[in-house]
Protein backbone atom coordinates (compact mmCIF):
# COMPACT_ATOMS: atom_id res chain seq x y z
CA UNK A 1 0.00 0.00 0.00
CA UNK A 2 1.52 3.18 -1.16
CA UNK A 3 2.01 6.19 1.60
CA UNK A 4 4.93 7.90 0.82
CA UNK A 5 4.35 10.44 -1.33
CA UNK A 6 5.52 13.88 -0.71
CA UNK A 7 1.80 15.11 -1.06
CA UNK A 8 3.41 18.15 -3.11
CA UNK A 9 -0.50 18.95 -4.47
CA UNK A 10 -2.12 18.44 -1.31
CA UNK A 11 -0.39 21.01 0.79
CA UNK A 12 -0.69 22.12 4.62
CA UNK A 13 1.30 20.53 7.18
CA UNK A 14 -0.35 17.06 7.17
CA UNK A 15 0.19 14.51 4.49
CA UNK A 16 -2.85 13.14 2.40
CA UNK A 17 -2.65 9.66 3.57
CA UNK A 18 -2.85 11.31 7.61
CA UNK A 19 -5.91 13.65 6.69
CA UNK A 20 -9.15 12.11 8.76
CA UNK A 21 -12.33 11.36 6.83
CA UNK A 22 -14.80 10.90 9.93
CA UNK A 23 -12.19 10.37 12.44
CA UNK A 24 -10.26 7.82 10.86
CA UNK A 25 -6.92 8.24 9.05
CA UNK A 26 -7.47 7.72 5.21
CA UNK A 27 -4.71 5.04 4.65
CA UNK A 28 -5.96 3.18 7.94
CA UNK A 29 -9.29 2.99 6.04
CA UNK A 30 -7.51 1.38 2.99
CA UNK A 31 -5.75 -1.13 5.35
CA UNK A 32 -8.97 -2.03 7.06
CA UNK A 33 -10.63 -2.98 3.35
CA UNK A 34 -8.57 -5.48 2.89
CA UNK A 35 -7.43 -6.69 6.51
CA UNK A 36 -10.45 -8.63 7.47
CA UNK A 37 -10.26 -10.58 3.51
CA UNK A 38 -9.47 -14.45 3.55
CA UNK A 39 -7.94 -14.36 0.74
CA UNK A 40 -4.99 -11.67 1.58
CA UNK A 41 -2.52 -12.89 3.46
CA UNK A 42 0.23 -9.79 4.08
CA UNK A 43 -0.15 -6.03 3.79
CA UNK A 44 2.45 -3.58 3.72
CA UNK A 45 2.82 -0.48 4.37
CA UNK A 46 5.10 2.14 2.57
CA UNK A 47 5.39 5.06 3.94
CA UNK A 48 8.40 8.23 3.47
CA UNK A 49 11.37 7.48 6.17
CA UNK A 50 10.85 11.38 7.14
CA UNK A 51 7.48 9.82 8.43
CA UNK A 52 8.46 6.69 10.03
CA UNK A 53 8.29 8.04 13.95
CA UNK A 54 5.18 9.12 13.87
CA UNK A 55 3.77 6.66 12.30
CA UNK A 56 4.73 3.94 14.71
CA UNK A 57 4.54 6.60 17.54
CA UNK A 58 0.30 7.16 16.26
CA UNK A 59 -0.66 4.08 14.96
CA UNK A 60 2.01 1.48 15.76
CA UNK A 61 -0.69 -0.65 17.91
CA UNK A 62 -3.54 -0.52 15.55
CA UNK A 63 -0.82 -1.76 12.27
CA UNK A 64 0.64 -4.10 14.76
CA UNK A 65 -3.22 -5.47 15.22
CA UNK A 66 -3.75 -5.33 11.57
CA UNK A 67 -0.29 -7.36 11.36
CA UNK A 68 1.05 -4.04 8.74
CA UNK A 69 4.48 -4.36 8.03
CA UNK A 70 6.25 -1.10 7.36
CA UNK A 71 7.82 -0.36 4.33
CA UNK A 72 10.03 2.46 3.62
CA UNK A 73 8.95 4.04 -0.02
CA UNK A 74 11.62 6.04 -2.60
CA UNK A 75 11.03 9.03 -4.36
CA UNK A 76 9.39 7.99 -7.28
CA UNK A 77 6.43 5.49 -6.46
CA UNK A 78 8.18 2.92 -8.91
CA UNK A 79 10.95 2.73 -6.43
CA UNK A 80 8.32 2.36 -3.31
CA UNK A 81 6.19 -0.86 -5.07
CA UNK A 82 10.22 -1.85 -5.65
CA UNK A 83 11.02 -1.75 -1.81
CA UNK A 84 7.68 -3.39 -1.19
CA UNK A 85 8.65 -6.21 -3.57
CA UNK A 86 11.27 -6.95 -1.84
CA UNK A 87 9.11 -7.65 1.46
CA UNK A 88 6.53 -10.07 0.09
CA UNK A 89 5.76 -13.23 1.12
CA UNK A 90 7.87 -15.48 -1.41
CA UNK A 91 4.47 -17.79 -1.53
CA UNK A 92 2.05 -14.72 -2.74
CA UNK A 93 0.11 -15.59 -5.82
CA UNK A 94 -1.22 -12.29 -6.58
CA UNK A 95 0.41 -9.05 -5.66
CA UNK A 96 -2.07 -6.30 -4.79
CA UNK A 97 -1.00 -2.38 -5.29
CA UNK A 98 -3.03 0.34 -3.94
CA UNK A 99 -3.01 3.73 -3.41
CA UNK A 100 -3.52 4.63 0.52
CA UNK A 101 -5.31 7.30 -0.23
CA UNK A 102 -7.90 5.39 -2.39
CA UNK A 103 -10.00 5.19 0.71
CA UNK A 104 -13.45 4.53 -0.80
CA UNK A 105 -12.68 1.45 -2.44
CA UNK A 106 -15.30 -1.29 -1.66
CA UNK A 107 -15.49 -4.80 -0.86
CA UNK A 108 -17.17 -5.51 -4.27
CA UNK A 109 -14.54 -3.42 -6.32
CA UNK A 110 -12.23 -5.88 -4.65
CA UNK A 111 -13.14 -8.79 -5.36
CA UNK A 112 -13.65 -8.56 -8.63
CA UNK A 113 -10.33 -7.14 -9.64
CA UNK A 114 -8.90 -9.92 -7.57
CA UNK A 115 -11.22 -12.59 -9.83
CA UNK A 116 -9.64 -11.10 -12.88
CA UNK A 117 -6.35 -10.92 -11.89
CA UNK A 118 -6.47 -14.85 -10.88
CA UNK A 119 -7.75 -15.31 -14.38
CA UNK A 120 -5.72 -13.29 -16.53
CA UNK A 121 -2.86 -12.64 -14.55
CA UNK A 122 -2.63 -8.60 -14.50
CA UNK A 123 -6.15 -6.83 -13.46
CA UNK A 124 -6.57 -3.17 -12.52
CA UNK A 125 -9.47 -1.13 -11.47
CA UNK A 126 -10.30 1.90 -13.68
CA UNK A 127 -13.41 4.47 -14.59
CA UNK A 128 -14.71 5.06 -18.22
CA UNK A 129 -13.49 8.82 -19.26
CA UNK A 130 -17.17 10.89 -19.04
CA UNK A 131 -15.61 14.14 -19.78
CA UNK A 132 -14.29 16.44 -22.91
CA UNK A 133 -10.53 16.43 -22.78
CA UNK A 134 -8.45 19.31 -24.25
CA UNK A 135 -5.12 19.26 -24.91
CA UNK A 136 -3.39 22.49 -24.62
CA UNK A 137 0.08 24.52 -24.70
CA UNK A 138 0.37 27.56 -22.92
CA UNK A 139 -3.08 28.21 -21.58
CA UNK A 140 -4.80 27.81 -25.12
CA UNK A 141 -6.66 24.62 -26.67
CA UNK A 142 -4.58 22.53 -29.35
CA UNK A 143 -6.98 19.86 -29.70
CA UNK A 144 -10.23 17.86 -28.49
CA UNK A 145 -9.70 14.80 -27.72
CA UNK A 146 -11.66 11.88 -28.69
CA UNK A 147 -12.60 10.16 -25.43
CA UNK A 148 -13.78 6.83 -26.76
CA UNK A 149 -12.37 3.60 -25.49
CA UNK A 150 -10.19 5.94 -22.81
CA UNK A 151 -10.30 5.27 -18.87
CA UNK A 152 -9.06 6.16 -15.77
CA UNK A 153 -6.47 4.07 -14.32
CA UNK A 154 -7.27 3.30 -10.51
CA UNK A 155 -6.03 1.11 -8.21
CA UNK A 156 -5.82 -1.44 -6.68
CA UNK A 157 -3.69 -2.95 -9.60
CA UNK A 158 -3.74 -6.89 -8.97
CA UNK A 159 -0.76 -9.07 -10.99
CA UNK A 160 0.65 -12.14 -10.57
CA UNK A 161 3.66 -11.91 -8.73
CA UNK A 162 5.83 -13.70 -10.99
CA UNK A 163 4.94 -11.31 -13.18
CA UNK A 164 5.15 -8.14 -11.38
CA UNK A 165 8.29 -9.18 -10.58
CA UNK A 166 9.79 -9.70 -14.18
CA UNK A 167 8.22 -6.19 -14.99
CA UNK A 168 10.17 -4.68 -12.47
CA UNK A 169 13.13 -6.53 -13.49
CA UNK A 170 12.38 -4.84 -16.94
CA UNK A 171 12.72 -1.07 -15.75
CA UNK A 172 16.36 -0.83 -15.91
CA UNK A 173 15.34 -1.44 -19.99
CA UNK A 174 12.45 1.59 -19.64
CA UNK A 175 12.93 5.66 -19.23
CA UNK A 176 11.77 5.34 -15.89
CA UNK A 177 10.76 8.83 -15.99
CA UNK A 178 7.34 7.92 -17.86
CA UNK A 179 6.65 5.23 -15.56
CA UNK A 180 2.82 6.62 -13.40
CA UNK A 181 1.44 3.27 -12.23
CA UNK A 182 2.42 -0.80 -12.29
CA UNK A 183 0.00 -1.33 -15.54
CA UNK A 184 2.56 0.40 -17.62
CA UNK A 185 5.55 -1.86 -15.99
CA UNK A 186 3.43 -4.81 -17.22
CA UNK A 187 1.96 -4.05 -20.69
CA UNK A 188 5.76 -3.15 -21.40
CA UNK A 189 6.56 -6.55 -21.70
CA UNK A 190 3.39 -7.07 -23.68
CA UNK A 191 1.49 -9.05 -21.22
CA UNK A 192 -2.40 -7.51 -21.63
CA UNK A 193 -4.28 -6.17 -19.20
CA UNK A 194 -7.67 -6.14 -17.72
CA UNK A 195 -9.98 -4.00 -17.38
CA UNK A 196 -12.44 -3.98 -14.25
CA UNK A 197 -15.00 -1.47 -14.10
CA UNK A 198 -15.18 0.89 -11.16
CA UNK A 199 -16.86 4.39 -11.09
CA UNK A 200 -15.53 7.78 -9.94
CA UNK A 201 -16.01 7.48 -6.17
CA UNK A 202 -12.95 4.97 -5.99
CA UNK A 203 -12.05 8.38 -5.34
CA UNK A 204 -7.82 9.46 -5.39
CA UNK A 205 -7.39 11.97 -2.59
CA UNK A 206 -5.14 14.30 -4.07
CA UNK A 207 -5.98 18.01 -3.21
CA UNK A 208 -7.44 19.08 0.07
CA UNK A 209 -10.68 19.94 -1.75
CA UNK A 210 -10.89 16.00 -2.62
CA UNK A 211 -11.41 15.25 1.56
CA UNK A 212 -15.47 16.58 1.91
CA UNK A 213 -16.08 14.64 -1.24
CA UNK A 214 -14.45 11.53 -0.06
CA UNK A 215 -16.49 11.94 3.22
CA UNK A 216 -19.34 12.25 1.25
CA UNK A 217 -18.85 8.88 -0.34
CA UNK A 218 -18.44 7.26 2.95
CA UNK A 219 -21.00 8.83 4.21
CA UNK A 220 -23.36 7.50 1.46
CA UNK A 221 -22.42 3.86 1.72
CA UNK A 222 -24.71 1.85 3.48
CA UNK A 223 -23.39 1.20 7.03
CA UNK A 224 -22.52 -2.15 8.49
CA UNK A 225 -25.67 -3.58 10.25
CA UNK A 226 -24.22 -4.09 14.40
CA UNK A 227 -24.19 -7.82 15.58
CA UNK A 228 -26.49 -8.85 18.71
CA UNK A 229 -29.41 -6.99 20.40
CA UNK A 230 -29.76 -3.86 19.81
CA UNK A 231 -30.12 -1.40 22.59
CA UNK A 232 -31.55 2.15 22.96
CA UNK A 233 -28.59 4.15 21.89
CA UNK A 234 -27.71 1.78 18.81
CA UNK A 235 -28.02 5.15 16.98
CA UNK A 236 -25.57 6.82 18.74
CA UNK A 237 -23.04 4.42 17.34
CA UNK A 238 -23.24 6.05 13.40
Amino acid sequence: MCAAGASARFGGDKKKPFVELGGRSAFLRSIEAFSTRNDVNQIILCISPEDDEIVRLKWGPTLGFYSVKLCHGGKERFETVANALEKINPDAELIAVHDSVRCCITEEWIDKVFEKAAETGAAILACPVNGTLKRTKDGTIEQTIDRTNLWEAQTPQVFEASLLRKAYTNLKNLDAATVTDDAMLVEALGHPVSIVEADFTNLKITRKSDVPIAEAILDSRPKPKPQGPSGPYIEAQW
